[in-house]
């Protein structure tokens, strides 16, 4: 194995110079520097990780928990799209990633704190996962740098999509189309679920519109066959709606396979729209109107934030740090 003193007998330089080079240190010469690590590479120098762990106090490992409800793991279009923002941003600083073991079956010693504490992470994004899970609660109350994705704790740094906005912008697009018996299957309870909710209602209040309570139903996030039972009922009942909203696009799927199933066409006979803006969706026919959600933005912030934790703590503040989406217009909303 090459070592700095290698590289120093051969740059005719001594070992502290070429650390120096090595670590882009600014006291030495740009030519020097250069020549050094160009004579590194030629060589096959590797840094030692627990050698630079030693001098910087750092892994420069940070760790990923990560559990989507829906067991679809990173097919989940929107978080997989965060996280691989999120790991070619950390990797530009030189970082790696490594996923925390969430299987309570095969790691019954170890806590998640336990788990991240025995890999030495720097830091810790946290996203999709049970927020209540008392181990995740341990996770956030401890020393180590963490930041969350769409979910909010108090006193942790936060990045989060504007899920109220966008789902207040989707809404009154489809009260300014004229519908006013508008259906929402709008996924699980949770914190993303309860701040749709209440744009939806807001905006139905700021127009005066009433509801039937039956026309606002749960379905599992990313689910076709729960969204296609929900939208049978909401067809099938005396009161039909002009336009149901879906709680993500995979939903609206479901809810398409539904309305066609009953001889419906969409949106002549009835209008639809998603949520997320994933790319299959613009593929669709008629395309989906939907809520893109800035998935790169989301991860390259959440990056940004760990780093800053991590390599700056006492200059860097805990805050919460949202992100917009945009209306996607689609073709499944009918003026009427």
């Amino acid at each position: 194995m090459v070592s700095m003193k290698d590289i120093a007998k051969a740059c005719n330089v001594s070992v502290a110079t070429v650390s120096k080079a090595l670590n882009d240190q600014s006291d030495i010469g740009e030519q020097t520097r250069l020549f050094i690590k160009k004579t590194a590479k030629e060589m096959g120098y590797f840094p030692n990780a627990q050698a630079r762990a030693l001098r910087t106090n750092r892994s420069y490992n940070i760790g990923v928990l990560f559990v989507d409800e829906g067991q679809s793991g990173l097919t989940h279009d929107y978080f997989a799209k965060v996280l691989d923002t999120f790991k070619m941003e950390v990797e530009e600083h030189g970082y790696d990633l490594t996923f925390i073991n969430c299987s309570k079956k095969n790691r019954s010693r170890y806590s998640y704190l336990d788990h991240s504490r025995y890999r030495g992470f720097d830091g810790i994004v946290i996203a999709c996962i049970d927020f209540n899970d008392p181990e995740v609660t341990e996770l956030v109350n401890s020393d180590i740098p963490i930041v969350t994705i769409d979910y909010v704790f108090n006193n942790i740094s936060s990045v989060v999509s504007n899920n109220f906005t966008g789902m207040q912008m989707l809404t009154d697009y489809v009260v300014k189309h004229g519908h006013r018996k508008i259906a929402y299957i709008c996924g699980n309870n949770n914190a993303v679920t309860q701040r749709r909710l209440a744009a939806f209602y807001k905006v139905l209040e700021d127009n005066n519109i009433s509801i039937p309570e039956e026309y606002v139903v749960n379905a599992s996030y990313r689910n076709m066959e729960e969204a296609q039972a929900r939208t049978d009922e909401l067809l099938e009942s005396e009161d039909r709606p002009t336009c149901i909203l879906y709680c993500d696009d995979y939903s609206a799927i479901g809810g398409m396979n539904s309305i066609r199933a009953h001889g419906l066409r969409i949106p002549e006979d009835i209008s639809i729209a998603g949520y997320d803006g994933v790319a299959f969706a613009t593929l669709l026919e008629p395309r989906i109107t939907t809520i893109k959600q800035d998935t790169d933005e989301i991860g390259r912030k959440a990056a940004n934030k760990l780093i800053s934790l991590i390599e700056r703590p006492k200059t860097t503040i805990a805050e919460q740090i949202t992100v917009e989406g945009k209306l996607e217009e689609g073709m499944t909303v009918a003026s009427i």
